[in-house]
């Protein structure tokens, strides 16, 4: 049977503190005997795409095919 897991202040606060600020990405909790022993933090950083002189965002790359 899995042991009861119990977060403290001071995780509670750890946790938090990897959620702020993250507009896209990954918070792991990973767990060991029913305690928190590390928390992973990904962050994903989105870029709008510019479009190339002449040509619009919308418009295929030279070689590809519409099916």
């Amino acid at each position: 049977m899995a042991k009861p897991l119990q977060v403290d202040e001071l995780w509670t606060k750890r946790i938090l503190q990897s959620v702020n600020g993250l507009e896209y990405g990954i918070v792991q909790i990973v767990i060991h005997d029913g305690r928190i022993v590390q928390i992973e933090r990904t962050e994903r950083k989105r870029f709008e795409a510019e479009a190339t002189p002449g040509r619009s965002l919308s418009e295929p790359k030279q070689g590809s095919r519409s099916k």
